[in-house]
């Protein structure tokens, strides 16, 4: 019997996903980290932080978890301890990569709707700090998940793989544990990032419905470049913001679904739809971790110009090279 369709289509997918993601990913830190892009620092710094985070999330939970201790199950990242370190930084991982996001979010509905607090709020300062303590705070949160795996099998006293324990994830506190946790990197991320959005929407219809007013009893016939460059910043905040939704929703729903029929437990069916489901969900939120970069290009002017720019760079080098070498 061959394998499972899904199966060969994750052994194809991680791989370029990874690839793809690490490459894309390290090409936008470069970019913004240069802050030549036209972006202020504040948006920069959350900026750089997603594509890192994203980064770590293909890194620690693609290339090390789903390829090579797939693929090589007994190398030294298949041994218990190792493994259940793997997947503690990769969930704390999954936790910055989505809630940066909602960081970024905020702080865009903070310029736009409290003028007043924006000059003390929207600061690389800031942005730094809230950075940094969300950092701390989620390594710590995540501390469960070092003592919720146990060993897949035991070959010579020596511990190898690691599985959901049973005794946890059945107990009362490990259910609830797994729909907070659940709740803390889906639902509550949604909530804020929807309720910013439309918040957002209805102050910037409101703002541009006055300056309209104010633009048309003038006799010149300027462009307004405040609302130009407020436009560009809404498309990027949305574009951002909306497609990460939209990959973590099937992800958030198979979720919900599994647990409330008890279809979770698959008995090793890989054709059984709810694994295919849930694992869908997987691979599409492991897409939105190199939606950003492809979202910058298509958005942003000088984010186009810096990225010909950064591609250009290896090959001037080889060239001046060259020509000396000749």
């Amino acid at each position: 019997m061959g394998k499972p369709v899904i199966l060969l289509m994750k052994d194809i997918y991680y791989p370029i996903v990874a690839a793809l993601g690490v490459l894309v990913n390290l090409v936008t830190i470069i970019i913004l980290s240069r802050r030549k892009c036209g972006l202020s620092k504040c948006i920069s710094v959350y900026m750089v932080a997603m594509a890192t985070a994203d980064l770590l999330v293909l890194i620690i939970n693609v290339i090390l978890y789903r390829i090579f201790s797939y693929q090589f199950p007994l190398s030294f990242l298949s041994y218990t301890p190792v493994c259940r370190i793997i997947i503690y930084i990769g969930t704390v991982t999954f936790d910055l990569s989505v809630w940066f996001t909602v960081f970024f979010t905020f702080d865009r509905f903070v310029a736009v709707c409290f003028q007043k607090f924006k000059t003390r709020y929207c600061t690389a300062r800031t942005a730094g700090v809230v950075i940094t303590v969300f950092c701390f705070l989620s390594f710590i949160k995540n501390i469960c998940f070092l003592f919720a795996y146990e060993p897949q099998q035991i070959v010579n006293k020596v511990q190898w793989g690691c599985r959901a324990s049973v005794d946890f994830f059945s107990s009362p506190l490990g259910t609830a544990w797994i729909w907070f946790h659940s709740a803390w990197l889906v639902w509550l991320p949604f909530t804020l990032i929807v309720s910013f959005n439309c918040l957002t929407i209805g102050r910037i219809l409101v703002a541009n419905r006055t300056r309209r007013k104010l633009w048309s009893n003038r006799s010149e016939n300027h462009s307004d470049s405040e609302m130009e460059n407020r436009r560009k910043s809404i498309i990027l905040l949305f574009t951002v913001s909306g497609s990460f939704l939209l990959l973590w929703l099937t992800a958030a729903v198979s979720f919900v679904s599994t647990r409330l029929t008890n279809t979770n437990n698959y008995r090793g069916d890989r054709t059984a739809p709810g694994y295919i489901a849930t694992e869908t969900g997987t691979c599409l939120k492991f897409l939105s971790c190199i939606q950003n970069p492809c979202i910058y290009a298509a958005t942003q002017r000088k984010f186009r110009e810096e990225l010909k720019n950064v591609l250009k760079s290896p090959w001037a080098v080889i060239l001046g090279l060259v020509r000396k070498c000749g």
